[in-house]
This record gives structure tokens, C-alpha cells and sequence, in this order.
């Protein structure tokens, strides 16, 4: 998995499989969803990333696993 920002663009894109993109879909405004051939997920983009939140600091990343609690 890769995070990619693009600040000149103003786009986020987090890339799930390396494999390529076949297919994409804007799934709200601003989001696409790409698909590969066999119509799995492989990408997300973020278009007007700084327009999303006011406190947007590309600079500082924080990534969080959570783990699956047994039921």
C-alpha cells in the first residue's frame, strides 16, 4: 500500500495494488475509485484534498492498525 499527496495538484492517492487500472469511478465528488480487470479496487484518489479540512498538515502523517477484537 503507498500513500501518494500531490500538493500542486492538491490530490491524495492511496494505492491498495500495484496492478493497473482498468476501470475508475467518481463515487462522491472529488472521490474516484480506480478497478482492475477483474473489477477489485486497486486505488483511491482525494481530489481538493486542502478544501476537505481546515487543519490539513501533509507534513505530519499519523497511521494507525487496528487490531480485530475476538467477539
Amino acid at each position: 500500500m503507498k500513500l501518494k499527496i500531490d500538493q500542486e495538484a492538491d490530490a491524495l492517492y492511496l494505492t491498495l495494488d500495484e496492478s493497473g487500472a482498468v476501470e475508475s469511478e467518481e463515487v462522491s465528488p472529488g472521490i474516484i475509485v480506480d478497478y482492475d480487470s477483474e473489477n477489485k479496487v486497486v486505488g483511491i484518489e482525494m481530489l481538493n484534498l486542502s478544501k476537505r479540512t481546515s487543519k490539513l498538515d501533509t507534513g505530519r502523517l499519523l497511521f494507525e492498525t487496528v487490531s480485530a477484537t475476538a467477539s
